[in-house]
């Protein structure tokens, strides 16, 4: 654990978008996909502090080649680097070798000084939010057939209240149980529960429109989606008596609205607490040798894969 004087410079270093090599370890780094990474120092935090003569820069890429001049490189006179507009496939190893002279004060005998700097460059996106919703209905029986018109009624209904916002419904059922209460005695209740997410049909164009961040963008449309459903909920008793087709007799239970929020990656891309400790609620880049074929959290291994986002095993 650095010790106080040390994080504080960390922090500064990172108001100024700058991150320095290690002589003794690679330095992960990770970027928002479409974003600029920050400048990659080719020098440690010390060296940085004292005067460099001759200093020469040897910037090398994931594909093992030089990157001065490409066109997606900042590359400074002073041994910087940034990457703009990262994608996946920029994900990988960036080296730089230092080549520096010492030379000595009585005889002027110079020595050529190399150290190379070694950082894991990892493209990243934000999780996308899905939300678990529970909630409970009073009935009068277990064994009526309304129980089965009322869910189905439920699900168009609760449906066409988030429609303008392209989310959906998925994974929706329900469980009738009786319970026995101390004052109340014997009592029937419908347990729904579905899930909430900004992939209904259409999701796509809405991203087109924001291609840089559409996490953020699905995932405030799902939040507001679920937010939505809630207030119509606690509505829901005018609306069961007036509406509805079903029998009335059905009614919301006060305060049994509850959510679940759940994370999903995005193809190509998985969640890993212990490789990326740093970066642990991202969807980070799936490393070559892995792959996620779909929305799940956790990158597969393939051994065939050899290169970062891969979205299926060939």
């Amino acid at each position: 654990r650095a010790e106080p004087e040390e994080e504080q410079q960390k922090v500064d270093l990172i108001g100024k978008n700058e991150v320095y090599g290690d002589l003794k370890h690679e330095v992960n780094v990770y970027v928002k996909v479409f974003a600029n990474s920050p400048f990659l120092v080719c020098m440690d935090l010390a060296l940085s502090q004292e005067k460099i003569i001759d200093p020469n820069y040897l910037w090398v890429g994931p594909d093992g080649r030089d990157l001065q001049g490409r066109s997606y490189v900042n590359a400074t006179e002073t041994g910087k680097l940034m990457v703009m507009g990262f994608r996946e496939d920029m994900s990988g190893a960036y080296t730089c070798t230092l080549f520096h002279k010492i030379i000595e004060t009585t005889t002027q005998e110079e020595t050529v000084i190399i150290e190379a700097y070694k950082f894991m460059v990892y493209a990243y996106r934000e999780a996308d939010h899905a939300y678990q919703v529970f909630v409970r209905f009073s009935t009068t029986r277990c064994d009526l057939k309304t129980n089965d018109l009322f869910f189905e009624e439920l699900k168009e209904v609760l449906g066409s209240t988030i429609s303008n916002l392209s989310c959906r419904f998925t994974e929706a059922s329900y469980k009738c149980h009786s319970i026995r209460t101390p004052k109340h005695g014997l009592q029937h209740e419908l347990f729904v529960n579905f899930q909430v997410d900004p992939f209904a049909a259409g999701w796509e164009e809405v991203c087109h429109k924001v291609p840089y961040d559409c996490e953020d963008v699905t995932n405030a449309r799902v939040l507001q989606a679920t937010e939505q459903i809630g207030k119509f909920l606690q509505q829901l008793r005018h609306i069961l008596n007036s509406e509805v087709r079903a029998v009335p007799t059905i009614q919301y239970v006060d305060n049994s609205f509850s959510v679940t929020p759940i994370d999903s990656c995005r193809p190509g891309f998985g969640k890993n607490h212990r490789t990326h400790q740093n970066c642990a609620s991202c969807c980070v880049v799936c490393e070559p040798g892995t792959y996620s074929p779909n929305t799940e959290v956790t990158c597969r291994t393939c051994a065939g894969v050899r290169m970062y986002g891969a979205k299926s095993c060939s």
